[in-house]
């Protein structure tokens, strides 16, 4: 049986992973007939948003124990993550990827990656195995794999460019399609980045789910 290592920054869109994003790619997943386990770092997140509000809370919270929140508990400091027992690598957005993972929220293109993020994305190139990033999440791969790396964020022109400043290569993408690139068996798709509800997210990560274990065969 295939297994999937699938990486969240918290939970919840404006601080963390995006909560419908991680619950459509674990449900994918498991249609699909694989296992998985969720990981995340155990960081305190950059600030807490009050998601009804839209405003800062002004809390701590720790990205793990957020987390935890979406998947019932299951969950692991990324630190335990070996890519050697793992077939594919997924990472769901959220602006925690923006915050958490990196400094992207904050320096754009001039943004540096979370050490522990890099290695374990590095690490999933170097043993050559495929891997799947959803909405905000592309910004991290120039860093991960390099120039000249294909991806897709979907249409909003900041970000692309930022991402091509990088050494990234994007592609504009709907929000129900995927970005391969094939070289690095990697896998992109917009998400909640164009997606106005659930069924337009779904599709989108339902195909990268299929891609990335396609690429795992």
């Amino acid at each position: 049986m295939k297994k999937v290592a699938v990486v969240l920054s918290g939970s919840g869109v404006f601080d963390g992973a995006e909560v419908n994003e991680t619950v459509l790619t674990l449900l994918h997943l498991a249609k699909q007939g694989v296992s998985y386990e969720c990981f995340a770092p155990d960081i305190e997140q950059m600030h807490t948003i009050n998601h009804l509000k839209g405003e800062e809370s002004g809390d701590k919270r720790n990205v793990l124990e957020e987390a935890a929140r979406i998947t019932r508990g299951d969950v692991k400091p990324l630190t335990d993550l070996d890519a050697a027992e793992f077939d594919a690598l997924i990472l769901p957005g959220g602006f925690g990827v923006a915050k958490n993972f990196c400094d992207f929220a904050v320096k754009g293109a001039n943004m540096t990656v979370n050490e522990q993020v890099l290695k374990v994305g590095k690490a999933f190139v170097d043993a050559k195995k495929p891997a799947g990033y959803l909405c905000i999440s592309p910004v991290l791969l120039p860093h991960i794999y390099g120039e000249g790396v294909k991806v897709t964020i979907g249409t909003d022109g900041e970000v692309a460019g930022a991402i091509n400043k990088m050494g990234g290569e994007h592609v504009n993408c709907g929000v129900r399609d995927i970005v391969v690139d094939d070289k690095h068996k990697l896998v992109t798709t917009p998400a909640y980045m164009l997606a106005e509800n659930l069924p337009d997210a779904e599709q989108g990560i339902r195909k990268l789910v299929e891609k990335v274990l396609y690429m795992a065969a």
